[in-house]
């Protein structure tokens, strides 16, 4: 039997999962870092922490599988995407904390690029809306920030990377400075047309194009780590997202999946076409198997799963996570409350990076269990709202949508998904699939699988979720969905 390693490196953990040939999941470790929030709408990791904690469950992993380094054919990475790490190019050292996706400190810059005039012709060249969500401001934020940061920029003695570069280099102990397609279109400084850094985009952000890691296909031998022992070819990366469409086995044209994690991320595969949106979705590098560009749709929601973390954490009102579905099921529905947790501002399709969050039509009847329930259903409104923009799109019809992450385990959500979206939700029996994405492009790597094909094969449907809503219903639950937006915009 072969083996692959897939390497998770999540916003609030990392994980590592071993597959077997056939897709299977045979172990997995998982250890949580620490969140840092310096000031509010500041988040940050610690780079090294990260590094640590996901060569630990590496470690954890092989021993609980009973395997050898030998035994694994090939490692796989996937990552949270667009968070920025600055390192010392001798040394290894960040220079600072990896500032997180999630962070809106850039969001004054953002505002004057706006006003010179500069977001359409940043949104042309790279799909995305100009936000603090993408890398590139927070690069020049740390640029401008750090002492002598620039000018050892300019000199190549620092490198810039999104997490799976910063793996990639830890893992090969310095050797490869690399990244791939799906994650280099997430940093505002690729041309997602030409399919290149762009140097018109390095001058606007005045960022040095030294600091930048190669970009190469998501399937590919990178290179080697010899961390475990035994020289293993790393030979799949992929943003997480782009991970989790693959792993579904979203290959075709109008093929979507949604990522119910620490945010959502619903991704439409659109083939070798790159649509550009007029409903506040964005256009991104789907994973690259060979010379052939792949695109993708997709709408992110920035406080998904997270918002059960915040009743759990900051609430208190349950003690485990998984504890939100029994609460919410003590009442029949949310009772006229509305949850709009815009923590961290307003993703796709609003794109409001100010927006805080509030929690509205609250009663002398209102419970906790009310809370809970809004909380959940708060998932499912946000990512109505990206399959209602990707159907205004109208690129390609979309006939089901396969669900995967933490909050996918949920049945009250994704039933009240199906009813909202008056389409068909599908659970796989793998809900691993990011994991499982990076490990597919591992094995094509290392000729594991002969070609997408066979991997498209290993995938099972666990659970099918159908609509039991009359479309009226849905659509006035989602017409009072969007009166609370609007207030809290």
């Amino acid at each position: 039997m072969t083996y692959l390693l897939a390497l998770d490196q999540g916003t609030s953990s990392s994980r590592s999962i071993i597959f077997n040939e056939r897709g299977e999941l045979i172990a997995t470790a998982q250890q949580e870092f620490r969140q840092i929030f310096p000031q509010p709408g500041w988040v940050e990791h610690d780079a090294q922490e990260i590094w640590q904690s996901q060569f630990a469950t590496c470690q954890r992993v092989m021993v609980k599988a009973g395997l050898q380094a030998s035994d694994i054919a090939a490692i796989g990475i996937t990552n949270q995407r667009e968070t920025t790490v600055l390192w010392d190019r001798k040394t290894g050292q960040p220079l600072y904390h990896a500032i997180v996706w999630q962070d809106s400190r850039t969001e004054a810059y953002c505002d004057e690029l706006r006003q010179q005039g500069y977001a359409s012709r940043i949104q042309a060249k790279t799909g995305l809306i100009l936000d603090p969500y993408f890398s590139a401001t927070k690069l020049k934020w740390l640029l401008d920030q750090i002492p002598d940061a620039r000018r050892r920029a300019n000199a190549g003695e620092l490198a810039f990377g999104t997490i799976d570069s910063w793996l990639a280099w830890q893992l090969s102990e310095g050797s490869l400075h690399v990244t791939d397609v799906s994650n280099a279109s997430r940093t505002m400084l690729y041309n997602i047309h030409d399919k290149q850094w762009d140097e018109e985009l390095l001058s606007w952000f005045d960022i040095p194009k030294k600091l930048l890691p190669e970009i190469l296909p998501s399937s590919h031998q990178f290179g080697h780590s010899k961390l475990l022992g035994t020289a293993i070819p790393i030979a799949g990366i992929a943003g997480d997202q782009q991970a989790a469409l693959f792993g579904q086995a979203c290959f075709t044209p109008g093929m979507a999946k949604n990522t119910y994690g620490t945010g959502c991320f619903m991704l439409m595969h659109t083939g070798d076409q790159c649509p550009s949106s007029q409903n506040g979705l964005i256009s991104t590098a789907a994973c690259q198997i060979d010379g052939h560009a792949q695109y993708a749709l997709e709408g992110s929601v920035f406080i998904g799963g997270a918002v059960v973390q915040w009743l759990r954490d900051g609430l208190k009102a349950i003690q485990h996570s998984t504890d939100v579905e029994q609460l919410a099921a003590t009442v029949p529905d949310s009772g006229g409350v509305v949850f709009v947790p815009s923590f961290t501002g307003l993703g796709a399709p609003y794109w409001v990076p100010s927006a805080k969050g509030a929690i509205l039509g609250l009663s002398r009847g209102s419970t906790v269990a009310h809370i809970a329930r809004a909380a959940l259903e708060s998932i499912a409104f946000q990512s109505t709202a990206l399959l209602q923009a990707m159907v205004r799109d109208a690129v390609f019809p979309i006939k089901e949508l396969r669900v995967d992450g933490g909050a996918a385990a949920n049945n009250m959500l994704l039933q009240f998904q199906a009813d909202l979206l008056g389409i068909p939700v599908i659970r796989p029996k793998v809900t691993e699939t990011t994991a499982l994405g990076a490990a597919y492009l591992a094995g094509l790597g290392t000729g594991v699988y002969k070609n997408m094909e066979e991997c498209a094969s290993q995938w099972q449907m666990e659970t099918q979720f159908t609509p039991a809503m009359s479309r009226d219903e849905a659509a006035s639950l989602m017409q009072n969905w969007e009166i609370a937006i609007g207030k809290v915009r």
